[in-house]
């Protein structure tokens, strides 16, 4: 691999290029492996949260869109989470990420543009984490929003345990068996 070049090793050992992410061989293990490998709140809150878990929430909280819930962070898995007060000063990183999501949605039939109902649920799943992870008072934006927190208990679960319910989740709502990588002790 060429220093040169954007590209990323994933955990399948196929690589990923930012310039053209559509022509990698990346699978729904890399993705459900990355995300639950990532911590949410750049890894500032209580304890460990995993990308992966969030979306199994977001993915529980609309049932009418819970592919599109469960994938709708699935970028994440290659680019990384930003903290939003970061990403709108990368327009490029926005442009990237942008990118990389397009080839995932378009590979495993994600719809786009995203649900609303989605935008909202991931809205009322964030609320929720807020106040049971975050500082007290970093919520405050929520009544200010008028958003409902939803109804979940954030489990913090280690990311073996995320990645395994990540992956039955999409194969119960995709229908397509994951081939699972035997994991390196």
């Amino acid at each position: 691999m060429a220093a040169d070049k954007p590209r990323i090793m994933l955990r399948s050992g196929v690589e990923l290029d930012f310039l053209d992410p559509a022509s990698c061989d990346f699978t729904i293990e890399d993705i459900a492996h990355g995300l639950s490998m990532l911590c949410r709140y750049a890894g500032q809150c209580r304890d460990f949260y995993s990308v992966a878990e969030h979306c199994l929430y977001v993915s529980d909280a609309v049932p009418e869109h819970a592919f599109a819930a469960l994938m709708h962070d699935a970028a994440e898995a290659f680019v990384g989470d930003i903290t939003r007060p970061l990403k709108q000063m990368l327009p490029q990183y926005k442009a990237i990420e942008l990118a990389v999501e397009e080839a995932i949605f378009i590979r495993y039939g994600v719809p786009r543009p995203m649900p609303r109902a989605v935008k909202q649920a991931d809205l009322a799943v964030l609320a929720a984490e807020q106040a049971q992870l975050m500082p007290a008072g970093t919520d405050r934006w929520v009544r200010a929003a008028g958003i409902r927190p939803a109804r979940i208990r954030v489990a913090c679960m280690p990311p073996a345990e995320a990645k395994a319910a990540f992956l039955e989740r999409f194969e119960a709502l995709h229908g397509r068996t994951v081939d699972r990588l035997t994991e390196v002790a």
